[in-house]
């Protein structure tokens, strides 16, 4: 089944007041402020869209505000995939699936980048199968879309100001309305 562009609207209308893992931002804030910080940046709006989307997974399997403190690591960057692939291109399906190797990946080579997480990102990271070693970051920055997973990550990182501003919800719709639509058109 495809989520519609009113069933996204839904999802983070009836779910976006959740708290997000333990940071001072609820799932909508992060998911907009995400976004912003993609738009700041340039990118296209395959990439605002996946900015925007990234954590959709956490709205489509609740399981409750920091699933990591009980040990759960909720695969959320996987959950979302097959709901949004009939209606998203690859250059947004790709970035979501991969942020999360991104993280690992920022660990193996980025040495301050692991001491600038929140606590629940170092959580989920153990979770998440912890740091690449060498040769899976190596494996990581071949892959197709794996540096737009970086971007992705870093505004991820980034979009956890409880008093940022952003755009609203609406706006980041209208983003993946246009996606949507340049889909169905090819």
């Amino acid at each position: 089944m495809a989520l519609s562009l009113d069933d996204i609207r839904f999802l983070f209308e009836r779910h976006g007041a959740i708290a997000y893992s333990g940071e001072p931002v609820t799932q909508l804030q992060h998911a907009l402020q995400s976004g912003a910080l993609a738009q700041e940046a340039g990118a296209d709006d395959t990439l605002v869209a996946a900015a925007f989307l990234h954590d959709l997974g956490h709205l489509l399997n609740l399981q409750g505000e920091s699933p990591t403190e009980r040990g759960i690591d909720d695969r959320h960057q996987y959950f979302a995939l097959p709901f949004l692939r009939p209606v998203m291109p690859a250059s947004v399906l790709e970035p979501i699936r991969l942020h999360v190797d991104a993280k690992r990946y920022l660990c193996a080579v980025d040495a301050g980048y692991r001491e600038r997480l929140s606590a629940d990102s170092i959580r989920s990271l153990a979770l998440q199968g912890g740091i690449f070693d060498d040769d899976e970051a190596r494996v990581f920055a071949g892959l197709p879309f794996a540096q737009d997973a970086i971007r992705l990550r870093r505004w991820d990182d980034r979009a956890k100001d409880a008093n940022q501003s952003t755009p609203g919800l609406e706006h980041f719709l209208d983003v993946i309305e246009r996606v949507m639509g340049a889909k169905a058109s090819t």
